[in-house]
């Protein structure tokens, strides 16, 4: 019988588990080292109890970049199908995460369903989910509940859950004196807000933190500190609120450690380039070099319906300087919700930026498949091009929509191709162009 409740306790023990030898391996990383970061907090591998398909992953200092992928049903959109293909294409592309951010009626049988079918981890925000489960309006909700509709999480398999815990009095306070812009983005943030305004209440994940943290070890659920005051356009980041919150995070975070639960924390979501490496540096000095996760940043306020490209170079830049774990973002944001396209765009463009940033950070193996690429295109096959590239059947699309009159080239340089020229030459063979009288 297994003598610990969590991956950080078995870790702590000395104990290799199963999960932590099923991720050093995908990581290529020595399982004893990895069981070393995952007692001292800077690797999380959030694996529920009872997400019995998950295919377990590891988020922090040393590992690949990972990503998230939102999707969830809300009061205009309630179609449970097409949230499910976003599933499909979610775990197609290869996300390692997929957080369910349903704010509308009863949630838990979408929820239910995604969990018994994912292998990747999950997610959720209780607070998003609140009003719904507990059919209450928000001035009625107490405490006591707002801690039931954690406990109904964890029971059902959820492995990490957005907590925003870092929105006490003192930052509340901090963030009124120093005026934003944009105030608070953050739905769970400005729902939180909202209650302590209304009631006189502290936050009650707060001033009940102990009790959430009894609550995620029982299930061993990650808690992901969420960014109640994070910036919503690039004029507010690196403010008092921001930082505020920041530093209530780092307490927080040594608190869930000491009680044996894995913590990610959540970071700034729009952010001018030239902020991202120092605040990466500032939150991994502030919280003790936990697993960083990022919604962006998005690094331009203008580029609606681009967002998704805002968002990968705010992505690469953050992941380059710490970041361990990025939040998708589709050219959706801040318009609509996404639909089948947008996820995908989605995905594909945080994949880059995730993949460019372990190229820089020199994750083991991160350059295999580049150093692949470039062999199939040294040597023209197409074929391997496709299987190699992150999307193949558009990467195929494309080139076959105008396809070249020799195969060994493309329609764009034909028999001037640079790489053909070069070959031919190398080979002792002479570049012709006239051949034809």
């Amino acid at each position: 019988m297994k003598n610990y409740k969590t991956q950080m306790e078995a870790a702590k023990k000395g104990i290799l588990t199963p999960q932590m030898q099923t991720v050093a391996e995908k990581e290529g990383m020595d399982p004893e080292k990895l069981r070393e970061s995952v007692a001292s907090g800077v690797i999380a591998i959030p694996c529920n109890r009872n997400h019995k398909a998950i295919s377990p992953e590891g988020i922090g200092m040393g590992l690949r970049t990972k990503i998230n992928v939102n999707l969830g049903i809300s009061g205009d959109c309630k179609n449970y199908d097409i949230e499910m293909q976003k599933v499909d294409l979610a775990l197609k592309f290869g996300a390692e995460a997929i957080m369910d951010l349903s704010n509308y009626g009863k949630t838990n049988t979408f929820r239910k369903k995604l969990i018994e079918k994912s292998p990747a981890m999950i997610g959720t925000v209780p607070m998003y989910d609140a009003i719904g489960y507990l059919d209450k309006d928000l001035l009625d909700i107490t405490a006591k509940d707002f801690l039931r509709v954690v406990l109904a999480h964890a029971e059902e398999g959820v492995d990490f859950m957005t907590i925003h815990a870092g929105i006490n009095r003192r930052a509340a306070e901090a963030f009124m004196r120093d005026k934003r812009r944009m105030n608070i983005v953050s739905r769970g943030g400005s729902l939180l807000f909202a209650w302590m305004m209304m009631t006189g209440n502290e936050n009650p994940f707060y001033e009940h933190y102990d009790e959430v943290l009894q609550i995620l070890k029982e299930y061993d659920v990650t808690i992901s500190l969420g960014d109640a005051l994070r910036p919503g356009c690039i004029d507010d980041s690196t403010d008092a609120g921001q930082i505020s919150e920041l530093i209530e995070l780092s307490d927080l975070t040594k608190r869930a450690w000491e009680q044996d639960v894995s913590v990610l924390v959540e970071g700034p979501g729009h952010m001018a380039m030239d902020e991202i490496a120092a605040n990466m540096k500032l939150q991994k000095r502030l919280c003790h070099n936990a697993p960083f996760y990022v919604l962006g940043p998005l690094v331009t306020d203008i580029a609606p319906g681009y967002d998704h490209i805002t968002s990968a170079i705010g992505g690469a830049i953050a992941a380059a300087n710490g970041a361990d774990f990025l939040c998708y973002v589709t050219p959706a944001e801040h318009l609509r919700l996404p639909d089948l396209s947008d996820v995908k765009e989605g995905i594909l463009a945080s994949r880059i930026a995730a993949h460019a940033a372990d190229i820089a950070k020199k994750i083991p193996r991160a350059r295999e498949r580049d150093n692949a690429m470039s062999f199939a295109r040294h040597n023209t096959d197409w074929d391997a091009m496709f299987t190699l590239a992150l999307d193949p059947d558009k990467a195929r699309t494309y080139f076959e929509s105008s396809p070249p009159s020799d195969r060994h080239t493309c329609s764009m340089c034909g028999k001037m191709c640079a790489v053909r020229t070069t070959n031919l030459i190398l080979e002792g063979k002479k570049v012709e162009f006239c051949t034809e009288k």
